[in-house]
C-alpha cells in the first residue's frame, strides 16, 4: 500500500465508506469529470474572432501588457528584434523547444541571439507561445513543458508571449475545452499558467510595483487575423 492509499483509506474509515456507498459517488465523480458543466458566460465572452481579438488586446493593455500584431509567424522575430531596440535590451533571448517557435526565421535576425531550454535565472529576455489568449480578461494560457518552459514566465525581465489569432477564445470556458481537446485524459500538462499582465504587487503601502515575482513587462504578438 503507498502512501495515497493509505490516507484514503483512514479517510474512508473515519466515514465508515462502503464499496456500496463508494459505487455511485464513483459514477457521479467520473461523469462529471467527462462532461465538466459550463459556468455562466457572459456576454462579452460570446464574440466572433474580430471581436474576441479587439478585446482581448484592450484587456491585456488595461493590465499594463503592450501588445501588438502581425500577419505572419515569420514576421515574429523582426518585431522582437525591434522590441529589443526600443527598449535598449541586450539581443540574447531564451525560449524553449516549442516547434512554433522553432520553425520562425530567428537566422534571418543575424543580432538575435536564440538559446533554447529553461532559464537559469540569467536572462533579460524570454519568449513563450501560449496556447491560448483569453479574451474576456486579457489574460494568457501558458502550459508548462520543455516546449515552454515555466522558468520562462517566471524568472527573465520581459517575457515576449506569441498567440495566435484563432486561438483567442471569448470565455475560461471555452479555452478549457482547448485544454482538454489538446491534450485529452491522461497526458494533460502538469501546469497551466494563467498570466494576466506583468507581475505586481502593492503589498508594501500600497503602492504598485511591476515585476514583484515575476517579469517586470509582458509584451504579447499576436498572430494572424
Amino acid at each position: 500500500m503507498n502512501g495515497r492509499d493509505a490516507i484514503l483509506g483512514r479517510i474512508r474509515n473515519v466515514l465508515n465508506a462502503t464499496d456500496a456507498e463508494d459505487d455511485p459517488r464513483r459514477v457521479a465523480a467520473t461523469a462529471r469529470l467527462d462532461f465538466p458543466p459550463r459556468g455562466v458566460i457572459p456576454a462579452r465572452g460570446q464574440l466572433g474572432l474580430d471581436g474576441r481579438v479587439k478585446l482581448f488586446k484592450k484587456m491585456a493593455e488595461g493590465a499594463a501588457a503592450t501588445v501588438e500584431k502581425v500577419t505572419s509567424s515569420a514576421d515574429v522575430p523582426k518585431r522582437l528584434a525591434a522590441y529589443l531596440r526600443k527598449h535598449n535590451l541586450g539581443a540574447k533571448v531564451r525560449m524553449g523547444g516549442d516547434k512554433r517557435l522553432r520553425a520562425m526565421p530567428w537566422a534571418e535576425e543575424r543580432t538575435l541571439q536564440v538559446s533554447i531550454g529553461p532559464s537559469d535565472g540569467s536572462d533579460e529576455v524570454a519568449v513563450s507561445h501560449a496556447l491560448a489568449g483569453i479574451a474576456e480578461s486579457g489574460t494568457l494560457a501558458l502550459v508548462s513543458g520543455r516546449d515552454n518552459p515555466t522558468t520562462l514566465n517566471l524568472l527573465p525581465e520581459h517575457h515576449i508571449v506569441v498567440v495566435n489569432a484563432a486561438e483567442i477564445t471569448g470565455d475560461m470556458e471555452t479555452m478549457l475545452d482547448m485544454l482538454r481537446d489538446s491534450f485529452g485524459k491522461g497526458a494533460m500538462p502538469r501546469t497551466v499558467n494563467f498570466v494576466t499582465g506583468p507581475s505586481r504587487s502593492a503589498d508594501i503601502e500600497q503602492t504598485l510595483l511591476l515585476g514583484a515575482h515575476g517579469p517586470r513587462a509582458l509584451h504579447i504578438i499576436i498572430v494572424g487575423k
